[in-house]
């Protein structure tokens, strides 16, 4: 399991690739590969939780955003072993 910061390089450029980074977020959920985006409060970028089966795929899932491709945010990805879970919540992560 990885969560995946997005920080803000040049929110100036956001509007301009928004449309492509929400098309890029959609292919996300439907590969199956995210299970939670949200925003960085306050206004400081995005975050997700995502699933692969190694770091090198997520980081060229992550490479393939547009935010990314084109500098508007910069990526930090941090690969956790969850061992325990709420209950129910076990399934929406493996």
């Amino acid at each position: 399991m990885f969560i995946i910061t997005l920080k803000f390089a040049d929110k100036s450029k956001a509007p301009e690739h928004m449309p492509a980074h929400n098309a890029w977020i959609a292919e996300g959920f439907q590969t199956g590969h995210f299970k939670v985006v949200g925003s960085l409060a306050p206004n400081a970028g995005g975050a997700l939780i995502a699933t692969a089966s190694s770091k090198d795929e997520i980081e060229a899932i992550v490479a393939k955003d547009p935010f990314v491709e084109h500098g508007v945010v910069s990526a930090e990805i941090i690969e956790i072993s969850p061992n325990k879970f709420a209950d129910g919540l076990e399934p929406f992560f493996t």
